[in-house]
């Protein structure tokens, strides 16, 4: 499976955005990182205007058809926009410099509200919810630097159909 982008315009990214690669990360890495960079990116696929445009067997979200900026600009069907690229690497240089960060595992059945070593004992707040989805969504981090560099190729969210 191919990430967004390749290993060079990564390392490019991270420079311009004064990241640091840390040494001694060798191409696979960083090939395995960028792939799990655009399957974080592929999760807001539902948010994305237009369709894939090789259909449900394209690997990737993008390049679509009918896909559109926020202020209705198209975007060609033949190309991926540089801000989705970025997103990518952006997402991928966390998942390179902390594994798993972007994607955490949620077990609804093994949290803990109270837990007692010694005389120590700790009681964690607890959500009131027990819904496996709030479990997700409170669990999944929101990374600014990415929703920033999506957001102009996110469909708006409208409150509902009005009817006269």
């Amino acid at each position: 499976m191919a990430g967004y982008g390749d290993n060079e315009g990564f390392a490019a990214y991270a420079e311009a955005a004064g990241h640091v690669i840390p040494d001694g990360t060798t191409a696979l890495q960083i090939t395995a990182a960028r792939q799990r960079g655009s399957m974080v990116i592929d999760r807001y696929e539902m948010k994305f205007p237009g369709h894939r445009t090789g259909g449900y067997a394209q690997e990737r979200a993008w390049p679509r058809i009918g896909a559109s900026t926020y202020w209705g600009e198209a975007v060609p069907s033949d190309i991926i926009p540089p801000a989705i690229i970025n997103a990518s690497y952006e997402a991928a240089f966390l998942e390179l410099t902390n594994p798993g960060s972007l994607s955490p595992v949620v077990t609804g059945s093994a949290s803990v509200k109270r837990e007692k070593i010694g005389q120590l004992e700790v009681e964690y707040s607890t959500s009131s919810s027990t819904s496996v989805d709030d479990m997700v969504a409170m669990a999944t981090p929101v990374v600014t630097a990415i929703e920033g560099l999506l957001w102009p190729f996110l469909m708006p969210c409208l409150p509902g159909i009005l009817a006269v």
